[in-house]
């Protein structure tokens, strides 16, 4: 077992002004992270993210009238299947201080909606190209793992958005280049996840450079955060592409990588959008974008993403299925 760690203190810029922090290092993980992230001298701002098992997540009441949509099957069960991918990615779900409570803004979430509709939440762990071999089997009910809106992705699934999707390209801390679009990868090496709209996009990046006579981005597909993050240590990337939240808060923990570029998870046209993905037709959408938009209503929405650092991207309301990255290509 690995040592226990004591709650995160970080800054409420943490996920936007990496830079801004001086690190404070109270023991380290497998991937060198430290358990305390300290504000620079002088900046009092800041609060406590709890990585303990007990959470005492934000509750919401229950609302009949949108419980009553939800499909009798699942209402009967009384359970929330949520499928999720978990690992050492936090702040948006990763196992707490017992290794194997899932925590983080996406569980949080998750628990607020299963309030409003009158269900347990139960949290099923899995790899990420699981999640949606899951949802089709119908094992799942429930995607919610920082899944991007795709128009591939809608041909088979329903969304409900629930938060801004922003990505980062995340180097080794001291780089000397910067990403500000798709000229500066070309030549370069870059790990992303496999399956991710983070690997599509640089893809199409890649294609187009190759059309202007730039040289091709060699991509490098990665399972798990800690291969990557010695593959960065080591310079055999130059960069990773991943979600936004979990690099900044990364290269905020361990003092030894850096964002050195944000866009829009949907590309360069389109604001990416987080959903709440379902099997398409399965009957639970609705219920969740209207689950979603009360707890907007009710506050504690906000209080959820404020509680890990995500309140800029937060969304004004849920919307059903809406454009979403477009497909390689095109």
């Amino acid at each position: 077992m690995p040592p226990r760690r004591r709650p995160l203190r970080i800054t409420a810029a943490l996920l936007g002004l990496v830079t801004a922090f001086s690190l404070t290092a109270c023991g380290n993980s497998a991937d060198g992270s430290t358990d305390k992230v300290a504000p620079q001298a002088g900046d009092k701002k800041g609060f406590q993210i709890n990585l303990g098992p007990d959470q005492k997540r934000i509750t919401t009441p229950k609302v009949d009238s949108i419980a009553a949509l939800v499909p009798s099957e699942i209402r009967e069960r009384g359970t929330l299947e949520v499928v999720n991918a978990a690992g050492s990615v936090p702040p948006l779900g990763f196992y707490a201080t017992d290794d194997k409570t899932v925590i983080g803004v996406e569980p949080d979430l998750a628990s607020l909606v299963a309030d409003v509709l009158g269900l347990e939440p139960h949290y099923n762990t899995v790899d990420w190209a699981n999640i949606f071999v899951g949802l089709d089997s119908g094992k799942y009910d429930l995607g919610l793992s920082n899944i991007t809106v795709t128009e591939e992705r809608k041909e088979k699934y329903d969304f409900a958005t629930y938060r801004l999707d922003n990505i980062a390209f995340e180097a080794k801390k001291g780089t000397d280049w910067r990403v500000k679009g798709p000229a500066d990868v070309a030549g370069r090496t870059i790990g992303v996840g496999s399956g991710t709209n983070q690997e599509k996009l640089l893809v199409d990046w890649s294609k187009a450079n190759v059309k202007k006579g730039l040289k091709p981005t060699e991509i490098k597909i990665y399972q798990n955060s800690s291969d990557y993050y010695l593959a960065l240590g080591s310079g055999r990337l130059d960069a990773y592409l991943g979600p936004n939240p979990v690099a900044a808060y990364h290269s905020a923990s361990t003092g030894q990588t850096e964002v050195i570029g944000t866009f829009s998870g949907a590309g360069d046209e389109v604001q990416g959008k987080i959903a709440a993905t379902t099997k398409k037709d399965n009957g639970l959408i609705k219920p969740f974008q209207q689950a979603i938009d009360t707890v907007i209503k009710n506050g504690t929405y906000q209080k959820v993403l404020e509680r890990w650092g995500l309140a800029n991207e937060a969304v004004p309301s849920s919307e059903l299925n809406p454009e979403g990255l477009p497909k390689t290509g095109q």
